[in-house]
């Protein structure tokens, strides 16, 4: 079923690219008397469902904030469980998903990840290398601030100075246009160090839906918000009206 058409503009604006801050697979699952666990699976499972419909609407890029920097501090027994599902799912998944043409990118400091996670997400990234045109962004031992400060080392490193477009390829994200729209589940109301200087101009979607029951319909809810939105990016009505 296509997305509904935007009732003042007479048409949908489709985000080239969406990111999403999964928030909430914990709390889903304690609300069911379930372990953090299953939460954690559930979640993947509807991120993988999310990226199907996202690609269905014609997004190009889609960037996912699977495992933060500070989330590498919860107990060891959450991140084994985080952890295997990596093991035991991520090549297959991504795999379904990359068989549309898009590629793969792991965001982060991986190196802070296990070897043998590690090996996974750097072969899964091989396979799709050369892909272009499309692609997922999967943000794992990823933290904002960790990015703009590794950035900087690489610029002071190349002893020169640089320009908004310079430092924006030192980013992770160098190769991929910054998101037009963020969605967090979950009811909260933050961006928590994620994309920190991406999202300068990006729209922001907050959802109560904690991650695992945001469905395809509400991802349609928040890109039709999305096309109700002017994106003036400093400018007035007057200067958006004459460009058109």
């Amino acid at each position: 079923m296509g997305l509904r058409k935007n009732k003042i503009t007479g048409e949908t604006k489709i985000p080239r690219h969406i990111a999403m801050i999964m928030d909430g697979n914990g709390r889903w699952a304690k609300k069911r008397f379930l372990p953090r666990s299953v939460g954690h699976k559930q979640g993947m499972e509807r991120m993988i469902g999310l990226m199907e419909r996202a690609f269905d609407l014609g997004v190009d890029y889609i960037t996912v904030y699977a495992l933060s920097t500070e989330n590498l501090l919860r107990p060891k027994e959450e991140l084994e469980g985080l952890f295997n599902l990596i093991r035991n799912h991520f090549k297959e998944y991504m795999r379904r998903l990359c068989a549309r043409g898009a590629r793969l990118r792991v965001i982060g400091n991986v190196a802070l990840l296990p070897d043998d996670v590690q090996k996974i997400l750097h072969e899964s990234e091989a396979e799709t290398a050369h892909f272009a045109g499309k692609g997922i962004n999967v943000a794992l031992a990823y933290g904002a601030r960790d990015e703009i400060v590794r950035a900087v080392n690489l610029a002071v490193e190349s002893g020169e100075k640089v320009t908004e477009e310079s430092f924006s390829a030192l980013l992770y994200t160098g190769e991929v246009p910054d998101p037009d729209l963020i969605i967090r589940t979950g009811k909260e109301v933050r961006l928590s160090n994620f994309l920190l200087y991406q999202a300068a101009y990006a729209e922001l979607y907050f959802s109560d839906k904690m991650f695992p029951e945001f469905s395809d319909k509400e991802l349609d809810k928040a890109v039709l918000e999305f096309s109700r939105r002017t994106r003036r990016f400093g400018k007035t009505d007057e200067q958006l009206n004459t460009q058109e």
